[in-house]
């Protein structure tokens, strides 16, 4: 009787919390899961945050851009940060990102006049800018065999261990010793 009370006591304060939290208000934001956002020019948008899915600014983004596996295309004006998850960004001719570009495990690539006010951050990507772009800030390039190269050799180490191990166990059960596991 006492479990049943104290599961009755938490399903109520659970209910208690949820009627009393606050709900979220974001005027002019984009959040989609799984379809694409198009911003048009006579249709801006604050933020914009994609889950699985891209992001086409022909428009104007006042706010950031955000993007996990997806991509980002900037033909207009991206007022604040941009950043992409596994995913490329992409900012045609004479497009403004006003502060920071950041893409992980993805590519940028910057049109002809294309200018980034701040910094420009790819990480295990890579970079390719027309020589016309400016970026405000610092550029910096971690490109992605530095990751990848050590990652093969920790996988190709394991592998011949395993090997290894397995050939050493089938050498001792053909003399007559009984595995231990």
């Amino acid at each position: 009787m006492a479990r049943i009370v104290c599961k009755l006591g938490v399903w109520l304060l659970g209910a208690l919390l949820l009627g009393a939290a606050m709900p979220a208000y974001a005027n002019h934001d984009a959040v989609q899961f799984f379809r694409d956002i198009d911003v048009t020019p006579d249709s801006p948008v604050h933020d914009a945050v994609c889950f699985f899915c891209s992001v086409h600014a022909e428009g104007e983004v006042t706010g950031d851009i955000v993007v996990f596996f997806g991509s980002v295309r900037i033909r207009g004006q991206a007022q604040h940060d941009v950043v992409s998850f596994f995913g490329s960004i992409s900012a045609a001719d004479d497009s403004t990102i006003a502060h920071d570009t950041v893409s992980f495990f993805g590519g940028v690539r910057l049109g002809e006049n294309a200018s980034v006010g701040h910094d420009l951050v790819s990480m295990f990507g890579s970079v390719h800018a027309a020589p016309s772009a400016r970026v405000g800030g610092d550029r910096v390039v971690f490109l992605g065999w530095i990751f990848s190269v050590p990652l093969i050799v920790l996988i190709i180490a394991f592998i011949v261990i395993v090997r290894e191990f397995r050939a050493h166990r089938m050498r001792m059960a053909a003399q007559g010793y009984q595995p231990w596991m």
